[in-house]
């Protein structure tokens, strides 16, 4: 399976149409009622990352405003590019089809030595996503091994002050997205906490993804409580659908999600059964759907 590193790595090669795909456009006959639930359920556009190479990123969208989603974070910026088009082109294309696009996940490895070369990558993302018009602008991954120390972690701490504090300029807020690797220890100390400890909670937000909070042995109601000026956005997420493990249980989350009047959240779904990301994406959408305490 291709991981989020990779993916946002190699962005570039899954922007390319293809030949719509028959099963695809059959399995979402009939779902179009389901545009009509007024939940506003968001999902992270990496979830039907494979179907974005085969049949182009416009009908992706229109698959995802089939199924109800309205609120969508993106997973495929290049070059000022965003999935291949233009930022302004690509905001026109989901708001048309009744969605908001208010996230984005994109990101890079930062050295010292390349450092001007950082930053001038993130002064083209930010302005093109300040076309595109998102509220956020989230990192999901950073290089963490065997070797990395402490001073590594603050290291990073310090690049996402640097581009916190840039992204707020264009009136946007930058973030990190975690794993599930953030809940090993480095010289005794938990990573997701001291990277919590050591940015600026002013110019970085956390985007918690409670399964992997949860895979890690975290909690993610006690982070949400106990933390609650540091997360912006949530990724609702478990082993394949959502719902379908039994291992979450997602009342408490959303109970203290609302609870600290988070607005923004987004399925991801990284596994599919029977390696069908359609169905899989439709059957989170209906769990959350039906669920009552889901708004």
């Amino acid at each position: 399976m291709q991981n989020r590193r990779d993916f946002l790595k190699q962005a570039s090669l899954l922007l390319a149409g293809g030949v719509v795909m028959p099963q695809l456009l059959s399995s979402c006959a009939g779902k179009a009622a389901a545009a009509d639930s007024s939940k506003y359920i968001g999902l992270q556009l990496y979830s039907l990352r494979d179907l974005v190479k085969e049949e182009g990123i416009q009908k992706v969208l229109e698959t995802a405003s089939k199924m109800g989603y309205k609120n969508l974070e993106t997973a495929g910026y290049d070059n000022g590019k965003v999935y291949g088009m233009a930022p302004a082109e690509f905001k026109k294309m989901v708001n048309d089809l009744g969605m908001k696009c208010t996230s984005a996940h994109l990101g890079q490895e930062f050295t010292k030595e390349k450092e001007a070369e950082v930053m001038s990558w993130w002064d083209q993302a930010i302005a093109a996503h300040n076309e595109l018009g998102v509220k956020y602008m989230v990192q999901p991954w950073m290089p963490v091994n065997d070797k990395t120390t402490l001073d590594d972690l603050k290291m990073y701490c310090d690049y996402f002050n640097t581009v916190g504090y840039k992204a707020a300029a264009a009136s946007i807020a930058f973030g990190y997205h975690n794993h599930d690797f953030e809940f090993r220890k480095i010289e005794d100390q938990l990573i997701y906490d001291f990277l919590l400890d050591n940015v600026s909670p002013n110019h970085v937000f956390f985007e918690m993804d409670v399964y992997w909070v949860q895979e890690g042995g975290g909690d993610p109601v006690a982070y949400l409580k106990n933390r609650p000026s540091q997360f912006k956005a949530i990724h609702i997420k478990d082993e394949k659908e959502i719902g379908a493990s039994g291992k979450m249980d997602f009342k408490p989350i959303f109970d203290q999600m609302y609870a600290n009047n988070i607005k923004d959240w987004y399925v991801e779904v990284e596994q599919y059964t029977q390696n069908d990301p359609v169905a899989s994406c439709q059957q989170s959408y209906d769990y959350l759907n039906n669920a009552d305490y889901v708004k």
